[in-house]
């Protein structure tokens, strides 16, 4: 880990991996923009931070699922410091798949802040990137999102969907020298799958993912499974026939 001091804004700081990413990079007097609806939670961990060497911590409270406070959170957090070198976008929601089928509002919810928010702020983001020529914006998708199923395309279809956005992104900004990376990450264990059975090969730990994110932003990469066995499930999951795809119960 570099010992440089740098400047990183997290968009949903609180989240379990964005957390663990923070904690990686605090010593050495990193400067930190983060924002999350949580604003007690974000108290909390920016004096954890400067604990642990962070040399700036600034928090904002927002609500990532009102898009009119968008522009001006991304605003704000650029202008923190007067740019940025990395942003991470960690926010979003697993939702009951069996409920938002048949609640149109509760889907709608989760297709807003598993979609549409983080990629009109990742537009927003795009712009002062481009014009600075230089750092990496990282955003928190999911393998969910590389082929649709029956237990969860709500939320795989919000996350296929921003995969696509970051790919245009991610053409767009190339001659201008941004990195835009895709982070997939499988099973975590974290507050929003605690609903679910945390064991098991398959699962990661918060500090595992953001390990992984970290030497991802720092090759310049473009999609990182996380950990790296997910890429090859998810090869074999999208390499399966439609006919017998539809025969599991994934």
């Amino acid at each position: 880990m570099s010992t440089s001091p740098r400047r990183i804004a997290i968009f949903g700081a609180t989240s379990d991996i964005a957390v663990a990413f923070a904690r990686a990079h605090a010593a050495g007097g990193t400067r930190f923009a983060l924002s999350a609806r949580d604003g007690a939670a974000l108290d909390r961990l920016a004096q954890d931070l400067k604990v642990r060497g962070a040399g700036e911590v600034t928090v904002r409270t927002v609500d990532f699922a009102d898009l009119s406070q968008l522009p001006a959170i991304a605003e704000a957090m650029w202008g923190a410091f007067g740019g940025l070198d990395v942003a991470l976008i960690a926010y979003g929601s697993l939702p009951d798949q069996a409920k938002a089928c048949l609640d149109p509002a509760l889907a709608e919810e989760a297709l807003r802040l598993n979609f549409t928010s983080p990629a009109l702020l990742v537009n927003t983001l795009a712009g002062y990137f481009e014009a600075a020529r230089a750092g990496t914006i990282a955003v928190i998708t999911s393998v969910a999102g590389d082929r649709g199923r029956q237990s969860n395309y709500v939320y795989g279809g919000a996350k296929g969907g921003l995969q696509t956005f970051l790919d245009g992104v991610r053409h767009r900004l190339h001659a201008s020298g941004v990195t835009v990376l895709d982070i997939r990450p499988g099973f975590v264990a974290t507050k929003m799958t605690q609903h679910l059975p945390q064991t098991g090969p398959l699962w990661a730990q918060p500090d595992k993912v953001a390990s992984d994110i970290s030497a991802a932003i720092a090759k310049r990469r473009a999609v990182l499974y996380t950990p790296w066995f997910w890429w090859v499930i998810m090869t074999i999951v999208c390499a399966l026939p439609r006919a017998v795809f539809h025969r599991s119960k994934l």
